[in-house]
């Protein structure tokens, strides 16, 4: 594993986590040494070799263990690869697709066509933008309706011509402002959810950085959903949770290990499908090692659904959608008997509703 002075995506000093002071310590160290090496023409390559090996083995134990605070926080790192990334390095023949035919262009939501390896694909992410320029024009990648609605659309055309979708969710949530509501955020979201567990192609979706709420959801739904190890995955954030839960944005980390975002717990509650590892340090460290394991993911998994027949491709997307959220009570920890008979009781009339028609 390449570490971050060799990966060439190395991190300034400003740009360290707050739990990463040791990590922070060694690096100025080797840089200390470098520079002393160079000025005082000492052979110092012993010395950073041990303290490069100290570094890694530092960074393996301490992102073994990270919370699931620190996770978030690693999913929001500014050097971790975006949207941008993955389609410079493993698309080729990328033309990007506009406009949703109603209102606009957003710039929060990127589709288009192109080939990963031998795979046509139709690409469809969301972007947060590098810069601060591109930050703002793409809402800090809060995307709007008119950025769903692109992308139906373009899921649509790419049924048409039996084109496999793979979504990059990658957002803190839709955007909340005014305009966003009066031209139907909500609606946008729903219709999304309705189309693409009906549409007749693969579709694979992997949360690369921040999975917030109904903006993930929204080009979410698919038939294999994948995470990287330290992305988030959740209903709300967790400085959102902690607002309405406690009134206090402070109690955030709290909120972060009640959600249950983590790849870790999302794989377990079987929410997810697969676990995409990261180098050692995370994705910020070396964004040519993430960008490989994803494009080998997605390769791989192309090839399996390419093998599934369509119907029981539906049939399985349906299947996964009804499962999700689905409980025992043994699985619910309740002391009182007389509360768990009441979840008993629940629970057995749940079951004999009449299921919904699909459509």
């Amino acid at each position: 594993m390449a570490d971050a002075k060799n990966s060439g995506n190395s991190i300034s000093k400003s740009e360290y986590l707050d739990f990463e002071d040791k990590i922070a310590n060694i690096d100025r160290q080797i840089t200390e040494l470098g520079k002393l090496s160079c000025a005082k023409g000492i052979d110092y390559s012993s010395e950073i070799r041990q303290l490069e090996r100290q570094k890694v083995a530092e960074l393996r134990q301490l992102y073994s263990n990270l919370t699931a605070w620190q996770t978030v926080q690693v999913a929001r790192h500014p050097k971790r690869p975006l949207l941008e990334d993955y389609i410079n390095l493993i698309v080729r023949d990328f033309r990007q697709l506009h406009g949703d035919r109603r209102f606009g262009d957003d710039k929060a939501i990127v589709t288009g066509l192109g080939r990963i390896r031998r795979e046509k694909v139709l690409i469809v992410g969301q972007n947060k933008g590098r810069t601060t320029k591109d930050k703002i024009a793409c809402s800090f990648g809060c995307p709007n309706p008119e950025g769903y609605r692109k992308a139906i659309l373009k899921m649509k055309f790419a049924e048409k011509f039996d084109i496999p979708v793979v979504t990059f969710i990658d957002t803190p949530g839709a955007y909340p402002g005014i305009g966003a509501e009066e031209r139907g955020q909500a609606q946008a979201i729903a219709e999304n959810l309705f189309e693409m567990s009906q549409l007749r192609i693969p579709i694979i979706c992997i949360c690369i950085g921040e999975g917030g709420s109904g903006g993930a959801l929204a080009i979410g739904v698919g038939d294999r959903m994948a995470m990287l190890e330290f992305a988030y995955f959740s209903v709300i954030s967790p400085e959102g949770c902690a607002a309405i839960l406690w009134r206090d944005g402070s109690k955030a980390p709290s909120a972060a290990e009640a959600l249950k975002l983590t790849s870790k717990d999302l794989i377990k509650l079987n929410l997810i499908d697969t676990i995409i590892t990261e180098p050692v340090g995370g994705a910020q460290r070396n964004i040519h090692d993430t960008v490989y394991n994803v494009e080998d993911y997605i390769v791989r998994t192309l090839r399996e659904l390419r093998r599934e027949n369509t119907d029981k491709l539906l049939e399985d997307r349906y299947r996964k959608l009804r499962s999700m959220g689905s409980a025992t009570v043994s699985s619910i920890s309740v002391k009182s008997k007389a509360a768990q008979e009441r979840i008993k009781e629940a629970v057995t009339a749940i079951g004999k509703r009449p299921q919904p028609t699909r459509v």
